[in-house]
């Protein structure tokens, strides 16, 4: 439900309330007319599940007003109904797990940052050259937002598959890559694109690694841009 379109969403999130309303509406309805409640309206005599319960419509408005725990007071349950008391005990516990549940869902739904990831982009490809005489690993990110975030920061990490000394296979192994967080670079001021960059030096896990054997290895870098 949080992943769909907004018009599914709403669209579920109204049948959700609407079919408990006509449900619960329709019980009540069955209860009124099989204790005779319908053909004895006007009977003073006569002490029916809910009064003035007249029809499937007022049965309906009865449960809308159940459940949404209006409580006009023109329509009310009388003690001489157990079904009934039953009846609105049940409603009253779905009626709230409906509730949790819808509003849970729309709350979150409001509060994913979609819009916000839409602003925030990076490089289509990085790039393996000399910076000030070092050899680094470089990517460009940039926040295209006029309010930026606050008190950013990034992390980058190399997946790929690895086999231990021992003949262990680790499908997915995760290394640190090193993108400034000894120096602080890699908390960011995203005023304007920066080009993050990770040195290739002896704690690299690029350094052994050739030029033809970086085109043919499989692997990911996984990059991670916090903030507020």
């Amino acid at each position: 439900l949080v992943d769909l379109k907004w018009r599914f969403s709403l669209l579920i999130f109204i049948l959700a309330y609407a079919l408990t309303w006509l449900f619960f509406g329709l019980i009540w309805w069955v209860i009124a007319y099989s204790r005779g409640d319908l053909e004895h309206l006007g009977d003073h005599s006569w002490t029916p599940c809910v009064n003035n319960l007249n029809g499937f419509v007022s049965a309906f408005l009865f449960s809308i007003e159940t459940e949404t725990t209006i409580g006009y007071g023109h329509r009310v349950i009388t003690d001489t109904c157990p079904e009934g008391i039953v009846l609105l005990l049940l409603q009253a516990i779905l009626g709230s797990m409906v509730n949790a549940f819808m509003v849970g869902c729309m709350f979150v739904k409001i509060s994913q940052p979609n819009k916000r990831a839409e602003t925030l982009v990076f490089s289509s490809h990085a790039v393996v050259s000399l910076r000030d005489d070092r050899l680094c690993l470089m990517f460009r990110v940039g926040d295209l937002r006029d309010s930026h975030i606050v008190e950013a920061s990034i992390r980058a990490k190399l997946i790929q598959s690895k086999q231990t000394q021992e003949g262990e296979f680790i499908p997915l192994d995760q290394t640190d890559l090193s993108v400034g967080f000894e120096t602080g670079d890699d908390r960011l001021f995203l005023v304007s694109p920066l080009i993050i960059s990770h040195e290739i030096d002896e704690r690299s896990p690029f350094w052994d690694v050739s030029r033809g054997q970086l085109e043919r290895d499989d692997f990911e870098i996984v990059v991670i841009l916090e903030g507020m």
